[in-house]
């Protein structure tokens, strides 16, 4: 039987939680851990990033938020199913720690942990906690933010950890920024792990908007859904604007170093990410959004002058060409966006958290003695 301490993660399928939580796999399997990631089956479709030596989980779970009547119906039974396999896997091989990432999910190894009375804790990316977030901040030892200040429950306390990012976002870290200038200069624009519909509408609009000069030096790397990728490229042919669309974008430390200009939404791992390299950023927050957690995620960068925020309701093709235009046109202030933005960032997140879970690790060995 190993003595080797095992840590579990438990996260949901989308890139903001699976990117934070690949980090801190990284992070403790340097650290000398094993690392077992529980996720359901389409989580699991998102683990190609995890280095091989993290244990690829499986457990059912289930949403509210999906499916018609008798899918919702069913819904209570699944996560049950998922939480008693869970708990199997609990008592057959015991983890030191669970950790939380949120998304539904997380929802059966969570509530493992807590049945189990395992030491736990959850980390919340966003400025606000997420539903499964919420459902277990009484329920576990620690709570680590991502994005200061977060929006907790009264009463319960947070530990400032940062966003943990991969190590492919690390090597880029705070790497060259060659400023707007007479010469060609590259705008990604990233819609999240589902790409964003609304930035295949406007944001080809508004690049063909900006001044004739500008517009024939910029080249546009875009992630669009595959039901976009055709208008969105014959928009940019016919107006003679260099375009590589993408319907997810593999690459992004490599994008990011190499842009001049990032157009995003404003999910807590795109933040993090762009803060560690140091880049400029328009941010469009995600309207429908409950909690708006995305324009919270956004602040930091936004109140540092690292960033502009445009808000849904008030995205056009005319006023994004503008800020588009106030950013290229002005290399100064386009410096000091990527240097205000390197500023905000924690490089050093996922050994903060790394930190925190070695420290509940400890706090059982003490419990025990």
């Amino acid at each position: 039987m190993t003595t080797t301490p095992l840590l579990v993660i438990a996260a949901g399928g989308t890139g903001g939680h699976m990117f934070p939580a690949q980090a801190l796999a990284e992070t403790m399997l340097e650290r000398g851990w094993r690392v077992r990631l529980s996720t359901d089956p389409r989580g699991a479709r998102y683990t190609g990033g995890f280095p091989e030596a993290v244990e690829i989980g499986v457990v059912r779970s289930a949403t509210f938020a999906r499916g018609g009547p008798l899918a919702k119906l069913a819904v209570p039974f699944r996560i049950a199913v998922g939480i008693a396999s869970a708990v199997r896997q609990m008592l057959a091989d015991k983890p030191a720690v669970i950790v939380g990432f949120g998304g539904y999910p997380a929802i059966p190894a969570m509530a493992a942990a807590w049945l189990l009375r395992r030491p736990r804790m959850i980390h919340e990316q966003n400025g606000v906690l997420g539903r499964v977030n919420q459902l277990f901040a009484r329920r576990v030892h620690r709570i680590a933010c991502g994005t200061w200040p977060t929006e907790l429950p009264a009463g319960v306390e947070g530990v400032h950890t940062g966003n943990p990012v991969r190590s492919a976002v690390l090597k880029r870290a705070g790497a060259p920024y060659i400023a707007p200038g007479d010469h060609p200069m590259e705008i990604l624009v990233m819609g999240g792990s589902q790409g964003a519909r609304i930035l295949s509408d406007v944001v080809p609009g508004a690049i063909a908007a900006l001044p004739e000069a500008l517009r024939a030096r910029v080249r546009i790397c875009q992630q669009a859904r595959e039901e976009d990728l055709d208008r969105v490229a014959g928009f940019y042919a016919d107006a003679g604007i260099a375009a590589d669309l993408h319907t997810f974008i593999t690459d992004v430390p490599d994008r990011l170093a190499e842009c001049q200009l990032l157009i995003s939404r404003a999910g807590a791992s795109t933040v993090a990410d762009v803060a560690v390299v140091g880049r400029p950023a328009i941010f469009i927050p995600l309207a429908s959004a409950i909690r708006d957690e995305q324009s919270a995620n956004a602040r930091g960068l936004v109140e540092a002058g690292a960033a502009t925020l445009i808000p849904e309701a008030d995205l056009t093709k005319a006023t994004l060409a503008r800020a588009i235009a106030d950013i290229l046109e002005n290399p100064d202030k386009a410096r000091h966006m990527a240097q205000a933005a390197l500023g905000t960032s924690v490089p050093d997140a996922a050994e903060r958290l790394a930190a925190l879970v070695e420290q509940l690790a400890g706090l059982q060995k003490e419990e025990k003695q």
